[in-house]
């Protein structure tokens, strides 16, 4: 992210690691990998990562939430953001989950109808054209 200052262009860093979150790079996706309870003290530290890795145009990202054990409705928030921010630079975004309990919320909020949940990291990224629509 760029902002101008004073005399010129000024890089901004990324927050430093959360022990929500792992960030990497996986066959040109920005793979956002959550972890352990997400809930409303997660959402405070993810958010900068999530804001960062979603702020580019046509950004492809996957959320990975295969290591959740607890996700709450802010959980469900960060999931929306990531979507309508991924939306917003007309990127792609992907979601892997497996979890029974996750899976059902998903299902029961309506999320799953706009945000698709596969299996696999594998199986995310061989649907290339699965791009939320809005909604």
């Amino acid at each position: 992210m760029k902002q101008a200052g004073g005399d010129g262009v000024v890089r901004h860093q990324p927050a430093p690691p959360t022990r929500y979150l792992r960030v990497r790079q996986d066959r040109g996706h920005t793979v956002l990998e959550f972890r352990g309870e997400i809930d409303i003290a997660a959402e405070a530290e993810v958010v900068p990562h999530l804001d960062a890795a979603t702020s580019d145009r046509e950004c492809r990202i996957v959320l990975d939430l295969t290591r959740v054990e607890f996700l709450d409705a802010s959980g469900l928030r960060l999931l929306y953001r990531a979507r309508q921010r991924v939306l917003a630079q007309q990127g792609r975004l992907h979601l892997v989950c497996t979890h029974a309990l996750t899976l059902r919320l998903l299902r029961i909020t309506g999320l799953a109808g706009l945000l698709p949940p596969r299996p696999t990291l594998d199986a995310a990224l061989e649907h290339p054209g699965t791009t939320p629509g809005p909604g």
